[in-house]
């Protein structure tokens, strides 16, 4: 649509400039007005809508006082000069009008989407916390009535029947350990993979250099909160590690974050920078940022992480949740 204002207001423009050129009788054009008079305030809207409200405003009132010299020329009616700036004020008056129109309209769906953003960042807020509650719940109920209970009545046995009560209590506490071990954490609690690409690029947004983030298929994705989580945090480790170690001296490396969703419930994230790389192998593994906060990271919350670069060829790092959803998609 602006790519469709903007070259009818040039259009207009050019139209407008050429039109004491293009009249070859400018005696039949007495008394009559231009045709282009009718078309002014289209184009100052055109252009209101094409461009940012300064350059607009210039157009609208730039073009009305152009028309209104035509008018007074022979090609343009030789109007009285009253008349040609009656006219002029005019189509100048509508094309303001328009242009507070616009720009109002403008500013409140910004304030809209400003307040729809804020609305949707607190409700990831609101989602991460209920999780921990609920996971905490699960916790404290487990510790108080199991764990908790075996020790207090392990520590007051007196008898044999007692203490055989305390061993079977152990074991039904082991058995509800094992049990909470087993379960998926969050799995009850899922959000949509946009809530990932906002999280990124509110990360990104803190960071001195660009980084692009580039979401595709991201209809219908939902990953519970725990995946969001790991995903966020290591991807968010990857491009600090790009920012701190990739530029070459004298070189801005390039840095783009790839954000794919995979089927409804898995995703792939790629960390990818063309920076001076490094060879995997030779990284301690006493370094945390890559062993622990990427890698592990990933494998605790069901992931994966995968680590390709070499020196003077750029490092890409993929993270992928579920584990082994990276090669099953395309």
């Amino acid at each position: 649509v602006r790519a469709a204002a903007a070259a009818f207001a040039a259009l207009f423009a050019a139209a407008l400039l050429a039109w004491p050129y293009l009249v070859d009788e400018p005696a039949r054009m007495a008394d009559q007005t231009p045709w282009l008079y009718y078309l002014v305030t289209v184009a100052t809207t055109a252009a209101v809508i094409a461009v940012p409200p300064l350059p607009a405003a210039a157009y609208t009132v730039v073009i009305p006082v152009v028309y209104g010299v035509i008018r007074a020329t022979p090609a343009g009616g030789r109007a009285e000069p009253f008349l040609a700036a009656l006219d002029a004020m005019y189509a100048m008056i509508l094309g303001i009008v328009a242009l507070v129109i616009i720009t109002m309209l403008r500013q409140a769906a910004e304030a809209v989407d400003s307040a729809q953003d804020a609305a949707l960042q607190r409700y990831d807020v609101v989602a991460r916390q209920h999780a921990n509650e609920i996971e905490r719940v699960k916790v404290d109920a487990l510790v108080h009535d199991s764990v908790l209970t075996t020790l207090l009545s392990a520590a007051a046995a007196r008898t044999p029947a007692e203490r055989a009560l305390a061993a079977r209590m152990a074991g039904d506490a082991v058995r509800r350990l094992d049990e909470a071990a087993a379960e998926v954490p969050g799995s009850e609690d899922r959000v949509d993979l946009e809530v990932l690409v906002r999280r990124l690029r509110t990360a990104v947004s803190g960071f001195s250099a660009p980084i692009d983030v580039r979401p595709a298929d991201l209809g219908g994705v939902e990953l519970p909160v725990d995946a969001v989580d790991a995903l966020t945090s290591a991807a968010v480790q990857a491009m600090v590690n790009s920012v701190q170690h990739a530029d070459e001296p004298g070189r801005t490396s390039r840095r783009t974050v790839e954000v794919r969703g995979v089927g409804s419930t898995g995703c792939v994230i790629r960390v990818v920078d063309d920076g001076r790389g490094f060879d995997p192998a030779d990284v301690p593994m006493s370094r945390i940022g890559l062993r622990v906060s990427i890698e592990e990271r990933m494998a605790n919350a069901g992931g994966s992480a995968a680590v390709e670069s070499a020196p003077g060829r750029g490092t890409v790092i993929t993270l992928a949740w579920p584990a082994g959803v990276a090669g099953s998609g395309s």
